[in-house]
């Protein structure tokens, strides 16, 4: 049984994803990576800080981590499907895997408490009844589970005082919903092999494009004024134009990287997102360093920016550098010893 995943074997369109998603991240993180205490006061923002802040909430808030998710689905698959073809037990080798994820996500929350890969392991659980699912049926499941969350968000932001119900839709349009929505989306894409039809399936994903974009629109300005305003209910806002703009970035990308000069163009962002996983644990080690390094007490927009722009290119030339000499980076490679129990063979011969 040889788990490894040759070049010819990896879709280079999803690497490529992954990478951009780790800078939107990123660019989230960046300002949770100082932990605020009773005595910092948070000022307020103006000019280009309060244009990047809105900027911020508009494009990448929520939508990047939602990519993430949907490219976590899309593995869910992969990987399942490749273990059965080995003869493996797939839903309990994935099991073990979004427990070993789990593990990992612990550790990583005790050095950053913004770390989000042991809410990713529990929800991924979720995934595994949804294996041997028709198409069909997951189709009509995600279809109702995103109807209940939009829903819950609309009666969270409308009508807020009901009472016990208010906590019920709470739970419903949290970010967990959204992350689960955005797994089953990448699942069921991976399973109907949609991803590797883009040309085939172009009239319907100009059809996507077209109704997410005009979703896009109309959120972003009531985002706009939201945030301007100081809307309460700016956080809900946000999440209910996340799914949309989601779909809208993400049949967007899927269409330009059909073009292979643009996918070669990208190769550097391409290994960014083949070694995620040891990027995404990296980013919160080197943002300390860095803004320790500035002696940064509260972190600007304009401060998150730089930050995560000089992260991005950092982590561009050493997964660069890694790949030259091993097949796979040091903490998947950690990460797939505790799936599968033993080592492969990660040095390039």
């Amino acid at each position: 049984m040889n788990p490894s995943i040759t070049q010819k074997e990896r879709i280079r369109s999803l690497d490529i994803i992954r990478g951009f998603a780790l800078f939107g991240i990123l660019l989230i993180n960046v300002g949770a990576f100082k932990i605020l205490t009773d005595v910092m006061v948070i000022p307020e923002y103006t000019g280009i800080n309060r244009i990047i802040e809105v900027a911020t909430d508009i494009l990448v808030e929520k939508k990047f981590f939602s990519i993430f998710s949907f490219l976590f689905g899309v593995g869910f698959y992969i990987f399942s499907s490749r273990a059965e073809s080995r003869g493996d037990k797939p839903r309990w080798r994935f099991a073990r895997r979004v427990l070993a994820l789990l593990l990992i996500g612990i550790i990583h929350f005790i050095f950053f408490w913004g770390s989000i890969l042991a809410a990713y392991a529990v929800v991924g659980f979720f995934l595994i009844p949804f294996y041997r699912a028709k198409v069909s049926t997951i189709s009509k499941w995600l279809c109702g589970i995103l109807t209940v969350h939009i829903i819950s968000l609309g009666l969270v932001i409308s009508a807020p005082n009901m009472g016990i119900f208010s906590n019920v839709f709470t739970f419903l349009g949290n970010d967990l919903i959204t992350i689960f929505i955005m797994f089953l989306s990448g699942f069921l894409a991976a399973k109907a092999n949609w991803i590797r039809k883009i040309r085939e399936l172009s009239i319907q994903i100009r059809w996507l494009q077209i109704v997410t974009f005009l979703l896009f629109i109309g959120f972003s300005i009531w985002i706009w004024y939201a945030s301007i305003g100081e809307d309460p209910y700016l956080n809900e806002i946000i999440a209910l134009g996340t799914i949309p703009t989601t779909y809208f970035y993400l049949s967007s990308l899927f269409v330009i990287l059909e073009n292979k000069r643009i996918v070669k163009l990208l190769q550097p962002i391409a290994n960014v997102g083949q070694m995620a996983f040891t990027n995404y644990l990296a980013q919160s080690f080197i943002g300390l360093f860095i803004i320790g390094l500035m002696g940064l007490e509260a972190i600007s927009p304009i401060n998150i920016v730089i930050i995560s722009i000089t992260i991005f290119v950092i982590q561009i030339i050493y997964s660069a550098i890694w790949f030259k000499f091993f097949k796979m980076g040091p903490f998947e490679r950690v990460w797939r010893f505790m799936t599968y129990g033993r080592n492969t063979p990660s040095v390039k011969k």
